[in-house]
């Protein structure tokens, strides 16, 4: 059940957290580690009806055993599920328990629209608050540099809807305001799915869909899908499609096989390559890529029987065919031996060109008629409520000072964003926003 939402317009609340995934719930448990309150301190809020953030729209056939990153959230271990259980029902279930543990009365459905600010200055700051009640830094903390010019005692306005059960049939949810020292920004990226402009897109006759819209594979039978994307969803998809229906695959580079395995492929080298960008105020490097797609039976099976073999990527799109052309494929160049299709950003180096057999792209310029186009093409950070903020740079991203700090304002800390948008990123990224927003929110 909900928290019962706020309604004394003088309360102040020293954090709110946005988003109550993988991220949101691990600094909300580390908050409460540090001696905030739920629903007295901080809140939580969350734009879906139940708890599971994104994984609650995972398809079904995405079981516990084929999901990749379920990470553990601190202080509660997930075990040891059937693995034919669908991972959406396995998260929502984990994620439900995990909020009723440790009391977080995550507040739902709240859709936040935007975070302003207000210029009001603060009250008295929480640390002085929480007095003797607050526990001492954690030893070993890394020291962040404070950024931003903007004042860190002024308030933040959170602008979110949600539905009561005052609002009526057909009538507009409820929009409220709460005012914040700090925000916790963990809305992951699921709501932004993201499709390239390809010329003739909009021309195409047949089904055009996402990752977000798949259900199951028999709703592809008998029609010859290009699915594009090299990532692992577009790996698990075109085996499972195959035995439905004829598949070709589309990637820009070639698919990105690794020996390397996801727990060793996740450090400190891929941080850093994910990282690079967000220092710059460039938009982040794919996590994705970076890591790579395990060399695991079932994709090499994949790949000796003609199912995972890219034939490079299409720049055209006419009514019923997509046109593959060297122009819109990575040049021989771009794959040279020691660099990796990832142009070097992975730790992996060479031996990211494990299996040269799924990479046949077309020579030339080639139309191909297909049914339906699968976009398998990644996501964009769900980051638009900042918008006000104007924490963008030129370079089209927002400059991060470190892991989760925003480099133009103090009082918003950003998870789920670089090198946190993953399941294992998250969970640490999520611990350090909460470590930093209770050091910035101590006395000065």
């Amino acid at each position: 059940m909900s928290a019962p939402i706020a309604t004394d317009d003088d309360h102040v609340w020293e954090v709110v957290i946005i988003g109550a995934g993988q991220a949101g719930l691990a600094a909300a448990h580390d908050l409460t580690r540090r001696g905030l309150r739920p629903s007295r301190d901080f809140l939580v809020l969350d734009g879906e009806d139940r708890p599971g953030g994104a994984w609650r729209h995972r398809w079904d056939s995405l079981t516990f055993d084929h999901a990749h990153g379920i990470a553990d959230l601190p202080g509660l271990a997930l075990g040891k599920p059937d693995p034919t259980t669908p991972s959406s029902v396995v998260v929502e279930d984990y994620y439900g328990r995990y909020e009723q543990m440790f009391g977080l009365e995550v507040v739902r459905p709240a859709r936040v629209r935007a975070v302003r600010a207000t210029g009001v200055k603060a009250p008295e700051l929480v640390g002085a608050q929480r007095g003797e009640d607050a526990p001492p830094a954690v030893a070993g903390e890394a020291s962040i540099g404070e950024p931003s010019s903007i004042p860190r005692d002024t308030l933040l306005a959170v602008d979110y809807e949600i539905a009561t059960e005052a609002d009526g049939a057909g009538e507009s949810p409820t929009t409220r305001a709460l005012m914040t020292r700090m925000i916790i920004s963990a809305t992951g990226t699921w709501t932004h799915p993201y499709i390239p402009r390809i010329p003739g897109i909009e021309t195409f006759q047949g089904p055009q869909l996402h990752t977000v819209d798949f259900v199951r594979a028999e709703d592809f039978a008998g029609q010859r899908t290009v699915v594009v994307g090299g990532g692992l969803s577009a790996v698990q998809f075109l085996l499972q499609l195959a035995p439905v229906t004829e598949t070709i695959w589309a990637t820009r580079r070639p698919p990105n096989f690794t020996d390397v395995t996801f727990d060793q492929i996740w450090g400190i080298e891929v941080e850093r390559a994910v990282d690079r960008r967000t220092s710059q105020g460039q938009r982040p490097a794919s996590v994705v890529r970076t890591t790579g797609i395990p060399r695991w039976p079932d994709y090499l099976r994949g790949i000796a029987e003609g199912v995972l073999v890219s034939r490079g990527m299409f720049d055209r799109v006419g009514e019923r065919a997509v046109q593959f052309s060297p122009a819109a494929t990575a040049s021989r160049g771009e794959v040279e031996p020691g660099r990796g299709p990832t142009g070097g950003l992975g730790p992996s180096g060479a031996d990211e060109l494990v299996e040269p057999d799924s990479w046949r792209p077309y020579a030339e310029p080639t139309w191909v008629d297909v049914d339906v186009v699968f976009w398998n093409t990644g996501f964009r950070h769900a980051i638009t409520h900042l918008a006000p903020l104007r924490l963008r740079e030129p370079g089209g991203g927002i400059r991060m000072l470190g892991r989760v700090t925003v480099a133009k304002d103090s009082r918003v800390l950003l998870v789920g964003y670089g090198s946190s948008a993953s399941t294992t990123g998250a969970t640490h990224a999520g611990r350090e926003a909460a470590r930093v927003a209770v050091k910035r929110l101590g006395p000065s």
